[in-house]
């Protein structure tokens, strides 16, 4: 069964980690999923840069598979396999990622996202496997 908007939010919302980062889920269908992150200033890895840590790019793009796979009407209880590609930087400014179900299966799902920054580029893909 699909969820709606304000049931994912409210799911996404459990986590201290996810309510400490600001994550929003702004769009969600059965073939996408849009989730936003402010900029916090704690993300940044490089000061001479002001970049986000890599690790938090990969958490994006995690959660987003696994929301994008919960609003398909999908089953994702918890990541299995994650492969993650950073293309840029992300510098100060909101994070949008976009993710996509690819395959929603009865024991595994696999999902691809896009983390963008505020103007649209693209910062890092990845696709994620997930357990039902």
């Amino acid at each position: 069964m699909a969820l709606t908007i304000a049931q994912l939010n409210e799911r996404l919302s459990i986590s201290p980690f996810h309510q400490w980062l600001g994550l929003r889920i702004t769009a969600a269908d059965s073939h996408e999923l849009t989730l936003e992150m402010p900029w916090r200033h704690e993300v940044v890895s490089n000061p001479l840069l002001s970049s986000a840590h890599g690790g938090i790019l990969a958490a994006l793009i995690d959660l987003t598979g696994l929301y994008a796979i919960l609003a398909a009407g999908g089953v994702a209880r918890a990541t299995i396999n994650m492969q993650v590609d950073f293309h840029r930087p992300a510098t100060p400014g909101r994070l949008r990622s976009i993710g996509r179900p690819i395959k929603l299966g009865r024991q595994l799902s696999v999902a691809e996202t896009r983390v963008l920054d505020d103007e649209g580029k693209l910062l890092s893909s990845g696709r994620g496997t997930y357990i039902g």
